[in-house]
């Protein structure tokens, strides 16, 4: 099993910048690929971004250039920088992991992550 803990949410202004973490465990972190999904209220979750164990990244189109998503191996730990924050990027965001390996479009599916996080409230301000 393994257990997923997001931290850093809160509120910020629209503009602002909030980086979120998520320390895993009960795994080998080096071995797990991770992702990034939020859930706006009255919404799907929808993907963020993933970082697999390789290194390699992919991002939601939309999310381009505004986040950044990194991992330190050494602290099991998968960051989520969000810059030029948006009214719209208020959701909760989830942490993700899966140990399988799949066709890289799958990698933005829900389906396919077995380990989710509790979430972590994002809440951006006018």
């Amino acid at each position: 099993q393994v257990q997923l803990v997001e931290a850093g949410g809160g509120l910020v202004q629209a503009g602002g910048s909030l980086t979120l973490s998520c320390l895993a465990s009960g795994r080998t972190f080096s071995t797990l690929n991770m992702a990034w999904f939020r859930q706006a209220p009255g919404k799907e979750r929808e993907f963020v971004s993933c970082i697999k164990s390789s290194g390699n990244i992919d991002y939601a189109d939309s999310l381009k250039g505004r986040f950044t998503t990194t991992r330190d191996n050494a602290k099991n730990t998968v960051y989520l920088q969000m810059n030029s924050l948006k009214l719209e990027d208020t959701a909760v965001y989830y942490c993700a992991a899966t140990g399988s390996s799949m066709p890289p479009w799958e990698y933005r599916s829900t389906y396919k992550y077995a380990y989710w996080g509790q979430g972590t409230q994002v809440t951006v301000s006018s």
